[in-house]
Order: C-alpha cells, then sequence, then structure tokens
C-alpha cells in the first residue's frame, strides 16, 4: 500500500488541506478530487507546523472515510480542535506549513516488531489509547524503548506499560507528503 500516491496526488492533498482550512475563513469551497486513490478509505493524519514547531495534528486512524474527505475533516480539525492549541487565526494560514500521512492499515505487533523511523504505532489499554507517527521517533531521535515509552505516556499510562500482557500494540506505514 505505501507508494501508491505520486508527488503530485501529494501536491493536491496539500492543495485541499490548505483551502478546506481557508475555507473556514472566507467560505469557498474547497477544489474537488474525484480521481479514484482520493475515493479508496485510508487513515489520514494532517501536521500543521509554523516556525518548525507543531501547531495541530489530528486524524482518522483507521480507513473510515476517503482519502478527501479524510483529508478535509483532518485539515480543519488540526486548525481549530487541536486541544492542546488555540484555533488557527486567519493571519497565521500563510505562516503554517501542511503535512499530511497517508496510513496503511493498523496491524497488531509485538514490541519487538517496532521499526523505528518505518513504523508508526498505535496502543489501547483499558480504555487508553495513543498513537504517534512513524516521523515523531525521527524527529526526537528516540530509540524503539523511548518510543513505546512515549506512546505509553502519550496515553496517560505508566511508561512500560507496553510491557504488559494486556497491552495491544499496532504499527502501520506512512505515506508523507510535505509542504
Amino acid at each position: 500500500m505505501v507508494g501508491e500516491y505520486t508527488e503530485e496526488d501529494g501536491k493536491k492533498l496539500i492543495k485541499l488541506a490548505r483551502e478546506s482550512i481557508a475555507h473556514e475563513f472566507s467560505g469557498k469551497e474547497p477544489e474537488k478530487l474525484s480521481e479514484k486513490q482520493f475515493k479508496q478509505a485510508r487513515g489520514v493524519f494532517v501536521t500543521l507546523t509554523e516556525n518548525r514547531k507543531l501547531r495541530g495534528c489530528i486524524g482518522l486512524p483507521y480507513p473510515v472515510k476517503s482519502v478527501y474527505e479524510a483529508v478535509k475533516e483532518a485539515a480543519k480539525s488540526a486548525a481549530f480542535s487541536d486541544p492542546r492549541f488555540s484555533s488557527l487565526k486567519e493571519n497565521e494560514l500563510d505562516k503554517i506549513k501542511i503535512e499530511i500521512s497517508i496510513l496503511t492499515m493498523p496491524e497488531e505487533c509485538k514490541p519487538e516488531d517496532v521499526k523505528v523511523g518505518k513504523d508508526g504505532i498505535m496502543c489501547s489499554y483499558v480504555g487508553y489509547s495513543g498513537l504517534f507517527l512513524p516521523q515523531v521517533a525521527v524527529e526526537y531521535k528516540m530509540n524503539r524503548i523511548d518510543f513505546l515509552e512515549a506512546l505509553c505516556n502519550k496515553a496517560g499510562l505508566p511508561n512500560d506499560t507496553w510491557q504488559n500482557k494486556n497491552f495491544k500494540l499496532y504499527r502501520f506505514q506512512c505515506e508523507i507528503f510535505r509542504e
């Protein structure tokens, strides 16, 4: 699945994300993308940065919507609904950079199966959950143990919870497109 979107597809999706955010200010609808690859259901995350610092990141980890719809929804959510940040203001629109991650279907795995720099990870444990895109481990220079511990922490769990036999760990890969 990874590698099925071209750079041109990525540019169209970045433009769609930007137009979806701008729609909130201008009321102008984003351009429709009707090609077959944008109609398939895939997990999608949209990450916004401003001056290389995170400004919002929201997504749909499972393929519950078409790529077209998922990018529109995730872009708006990253800009206006990420609880870690205030809503994006119109004057910030030209300052942000957009990154889109298109996910493969998450598959359950063992901690030793996780490949840092290649795999994103997500977990669930007694009602808690967390997710990291693959680029997080690279950006923060994490090894596999650091990555697993950070995932537990993000889920609101003690760092070593990944060692519990009832801890569910999943991995996935991404196609990443950046402005």
